[in-house]
């Protein structure tokens, strides 16, 4: 007998930004597999439930359990903060399944449910900064060697997108952001906006609101629950808020007009 398997983002933390999905399937389940931390975000809606919590480093043991209790018949949910399908645990399922020759037609039953991403709640709660292109990059180097990701850093630096950083630092992780800093120094101005955001939509939440230039002046607010988002060229800040505009100012009259047609 062949249970389910759901990959569950349950969002960044309060349940008003967890889909209706999420908390749908998670009822559903008999059985709740997760990093302790992302378990217990979901601590009042798993009662009576087997729970399985997990240390961080524990991906690949937390993956193959998940996929053998589902087999066993167990109707499981995987939690994850944000979205299990940026930087979560949807791709080490999908690997290990393949590399078992999984068959999604007739084999184990896998979905993913989706949540809101550190991406969507941080710029939420600071105005504007995600409205043209943007680049998202990790600067754990645990899986990718920084080589790389340096290079991924200047590619995103020289087409002027606005940057989200996740991961920017950790007790073994310093110099990752300033290398980073310096990169961007090289295209865009010490004036550039900054936003930190730590801990968005949990009661540990903080944001400081900085530039290129005293970027280094924060570094004791970052660590693994930190978002960094870096303003391009064209990103401005007013009253607090990151501002990333879309272009329309360059096509319209954005100040307020009347309409002579609409009674009221």
């Amino acid at each position: 007998m062949t249970g389910k398997l759901y990959i569950v983002g349950v969002g960044p933390g309060h349940h008003d930004h967890m889909t209706f999905r999420a908390k749908e399937v998670i009822e559903e389940s008999d059985t709740i597999v997760g990093y302790e931390t992302y378990v217990n975000l979901v601590q009042d809606l798993i009662e009576g439930k087997t729970v399985y919590r997990y240390a961080m480093t524990q991906e690949v043991e937390r993956a193959h359990q998940c996929i053998d209790l589902a087999k066993s018949g167990k109707i499981v949910s995987l939690v994850s903060s944000g979205d299990p399908g940026i930087y979560g645990m949807a791709g080490l399922i999908y690997e290990t399944l393949a590399e078992s020759n999984w068959n999604p037609k007739d084999g184990l039953q896998v979905e993913i449910v989706p949540g809101v991403s550190a991406l969507n709640s941080c710029a939420s709660i600071i105005g504007s900064p995600l409205m043209t292109d943007f680049a998202v990059v990790s600067m754990s180097d645990l899986l990718v060697p920084w080589e790389i990701i340096e290079k991924r850093v200047e590619a995103a630096a020289q087409g002027d997108f606005v940057i989200v950083i996740y991961n920017p630092a950790s007790k073994k992780r310093i110099h990752q952001l300033q290398d980073t800093r310096k990169v961007l120094l090289k295209y865009r101005k010490p004036t550039t906006p900054v936003a930190i955001i730590k801990g968005a939509f949990r009661e540990s939440e903080a944001i400081e609101m900085t530039d290129l230039e005293n970027l280094p002046n924060h570094s004791d607010k970052l660590g693994m629950i930190s978002t960094v988002i870096i303003g391009n060229s064209s990103t401005y800040t007013y009253k607090d808020l990151m501002i990333n505009p879309r272009g329309y100012k360059s096509k319209y009259n954005l100040e307020e007009q009347t309409n002579p047609d609409l009674k009221v």
